[in-house]
């Protein structure tokens, strides 16, 4: 079995150390590079070509954000899966690190499970995105004033929905409300491979590249509205 490619991607040194440690210590993953800064991220990127980044967002120089942005319109790294590391769940960058091309973000303080569990979700192609997670995306997101029509990508997104089907968008609006496959499954009376191939279609006609960019569609389009509680 080849092991989950990982890139550590942190200003602090001790905290690389901590998750090299981590990381290195499961037999199906292995750390290939350490990076001090995004700019070095993006490098080892290219040259480790890593599964899995795991990047802080607030770094010196070229911070976490930019890198991400770097990574994602590489076509030589289409399949490097970023997760963001906040210090908070809530962080204020996170909706611009998922429109960035971040699978999804994980807090400082998760458990060491939590994180072994994200690289294992990130490597798989899945999203990172906890009920509380996507919590906080949606209140970022009416924080930002986010909504169909505002922006540019907001009205190209709502023409791209016409291509999905009935089902499709079900699903979607599943997706963007933070449930599993099996979860949708469940909730839609289908099989959870049904599901898969759903979602894996409607990626593919709106250009996302995982399903945490679904989510984000899902809110820009205005298919799905935020409420608030």
């Amino acid at each position: 079995m080849t092991p989950i490619k990982v890139l550590l991607a942190d200003d602090q040194a001790l905290l690389r150390s901590a998750f090299r440690v981590l990381v290195d210590s499961e037999p199906d993953m292995q750390v290939v590079g350490e990076a001090a800064d995004g700019a070095q991220a993006v490098e080892l990127a290219r040259s480790t070509l890593a599964d899995v980044v795991l990047m802080d967002i607030r770094m010196p120089g070229t911070d976490g954000l930019t890198a991400t942005r770097m990574i994602s319109a590489d076509p030589d790294l289409a399949g490097v899966r970023i997760v963001m590391l906040t210090t908070f769940e809530v962080d204020e960058y996170v909706v611009q690190s998922l429109r960035a091309g971040a699978s999804g973000f994980l807090g400082k303080g998760a458990e060491p499970d939590e994180l072994l569990n994200a690289i294992r979700v990130a490597a798989a192609g899945e999203a990172l995105l906890s009920p509380v997670a996507t919590k906080g995306l949606i209140a970022s997101f009416l924080a930002q004033g986010g909504s169909a029509g505002e922006n540019r990508d907001g009205a190209e997104y709502s023409a791209r929905l016409a291509a999905l089907t009935g089902r499709e968008r079900e699903v979607l609006v599943q997706v963007a409300g933070g449930h599993s496959n099996d979860q949708i499954a469940e909730r839609l009376v289908v099989s959870p491979l049904t599901v898969k191939t759903h979602v894996n279609r409607a990626m593919a006609k709106l250009g996302a590249r995982d399903r945490a960019q679904l989510v984000v569609i899902a809110y820009e389009s205005g298919l799905v509205r935020p409420r608030v509680e």
